[in-house]
């Protein structure tokens, strides 16, 4: 069984490896790498940024009710950003709770319950999303479910369709909207990111063989859309607005959210969660300067670069650090004045 830095800088859900051959990883860094690996700091929540309503960007989030998609929403409302989350459950909690937490003025945000396997759902959403915002810059398809770790064969038929549904057809739908809608905002460039997760790159995702399919398709159909939306389809008319939308793939890696936790068993949590695995709030502080700042067609936005890999690694298997979040016998460590699920997963409001 083969283990690869790029297979674990695509993994959203887990894919057991032993240790030891991560350790060769280690040993290919060089000796300025190695000299800069210091403990991760204490992350503390900083003022808003200082931008003005003409800089604001409008996001679109699905599956922003919660996890990572909250997460950005929050991180995006305090640079003063304009957003607008959706989700198949109510959306209002999740927007009240953005809203106490930013009273600023300059950012804003918007909920919409959406089911994103639905054309008609993700028309009315779209919509909406232009009302509130009036140009959308930026639109991040987050919605995905993995239809719990278990023999391929013993998922019910239902679940099989649900993750395909939602992983694939609703991202297809949301992107064919999205697209539309960013083709009639003349002189704006505006970005499209799928999320990626394991089964990627292949390899095999034994327990999510569905997940998997759904995500390695991923890669196949932004290249397909970068050539199209800059190049258009040979024996049809020209693009219209060349260059004028692009589309991503953003990777959030392991995030301590239900997605992950759900089904996991203590060895699991152990490795690679305790080392690789990260709340929320972290992955978002990191990916939206990024998501921010992309440029050109077809970027490859990732949380678990090379370097925060062989870093975890290090300060694991040389330095003998111990996880911050997952204890020796494998169980989420619970701090003091946090609220947590029965899965493990902290609360976010």
């Amino acid at each position: 069984r083969r283990t690869t830095v790029e297979h674990l800088r695509s993994c959203r859900m887990p894919s057991p490896r032993t240790p030891l051959l991560l350790l060769a990883c280690v040993a290919c860094a060089s000796a300025s790498f190695v000299t800069s690996l210091l403990p991760r700091p204490h992350k503390q929540r900083v003022a808003s940024s200082a931008i003005t309503m003409a800089q604001a960007k409008g996001v679109v989030i699905t599956g922003g009710a919660g996890g990572v998609g909250w997460a950005y929403a929050d991180e995006l409302m305090r640079q003063g950003h304009w957003v607008v989350i959706c989700d198949v459950k109510d959306p209002a909690p999740a927007v009240a709770a953005l809203q106490a937490l930013h009273p600023d003025g300059v950012s804003r945000i918007y909920g919409i319950a959406c089911d994103v396997s639905d054309s008609a759902s993700v028309q009315a959403m779209t919509e909406f999303a232009s009302e509130k915002l009036g140009t959308v810059h930026y639109w991040i398809n987050n919605a995905g479910i993995n239809g719990g770790r278990r023999p391929f064969t013993e998922v019910p038929t239902t679940v099989v369709e649900a993750v395909v549904k939602v992983n694939l057809v609703g991202l297809l739908l949301c992107t064919h909207a999205a697209i539309q809608m960013m083709q009639q905002q003349k002189g704006v460039k505006s970005h499209i990111f799928q999320t990626v997760g394991s089964g990627v790159k292949g390899g095999g995702t034994p327990g999510y063989a569905c997940y998997g399919a759904t995500k390695r398709g991923l890669p196949q159909l932004t290249d397909s859309l970068v050539k199209e939306l800059t190049g258009g389809v040979p024996g049809y008319e020209d693009v219209k607005t060349p260059g004028q939308v692009s589309v991503h793939t953003l990777s959030p890696g392991m995030v301590f959210t239900d997605l992950l936790l759900d089904d996991s068993t203590p060895e699991l949590r152990k490795f690679p969660f305790g080392v690789l695995a990260a709340q929320p709030d972290e992955v978002a502080r990191d990916l939206v300067p990024k998501i921010l700042g992309v440029s050109g067609n077809g970027a490859k936005v990732e949380f678990l670069t090379t370097d925060r890999i062989l870093g975890a690694f290090f300060r694991r298997f040389i330095k003998g650090e111990k996880s911050e979040f997952i204890d020796d016998d494998g169980n989420v460590i619970k701090k003091p004045g946090q609220q947590y699920a029965d899965n493990g997963v902290q609360t976010q409001f």
